[in-house]
């Protein structure tokens, strides 16, 4: 039981450092096979410690991985909700317009008609005060202010003759007899 004790914890160390010693022939052997065997345990421990570091970083990174996996669900998740909710708005929309629809066609023909007249009146009335607006500034304008306007005569165009001349066809005429 010692020897397997001895061969588990020190038999790889103390192998390697007596080889060391026989190659090396150090003037004194114990003492270069303990420095050896001080500085084989830091060696060791430094191994241990970057495995340890190795196996936490690879955590780490399987950890980041399904973080970044999670992320990328919510974002999806999220689009997909915002698609609903838009998807969800434009159903509102179209119920709502289709609701106004059919209340415009379940309007009665009497209320159509109602309304009909009344833009008829409203419009008559517009007219009416037009009319009156514009009989109202024609009534202090002369003549030739009012004819200045589209479709009405132009007098100063029209030319007059002189009474007492005569025109020379009237004087032929005269001759003639």
């Amino acid at each position: 039981m010692e020897s397997l004790y001895l061969q588990k914890h020190l038999g790889t160390c103390l192998t390697q450092g007596l080889a060391e010693v026989a190659r090396m022939r150090p003037a004194d052997p114990l003492e270069y096979l303990a420095l050896w065997i001080y500085k084989y345990k830091e060696h060791v421990t430094l191994e241990q410690l970057k495995a340890k570091e190795m196996a936490e970083l690879e955590r780490e990174r399987e950890l980041a991985l399904l973080e970044q996996e999670m992320l990328e669900r919510l974002k999806a998740e999220e689009l997909m909700f915002q698609q609903q909710q838009l998807e969800f708005q434009l159903e509102l929309e179209m119920q709502e317009k289709e609701r106004q629809r059919i209340e415009e066609l379940q309007r009665t023909p009497d209320q159509l008609e109602k309304e009909m007249r009344m833009n008829m009146e409203n419009m008559m009335k517009s007219e009416d005060t037009s009319h009156s607006e514009e009989a109202a500034a024609d009534l202090g304008k002369t003549l030739a202010e009012i004819s200045d306007r589209y479709g009405a005569p132009n007098l100063s165009r029209v030319e007059e003759l002189d009474e007492p001349m005569l025109s020379d066809a009237a004087l032929n005429i005269n001759q003639d007899l």
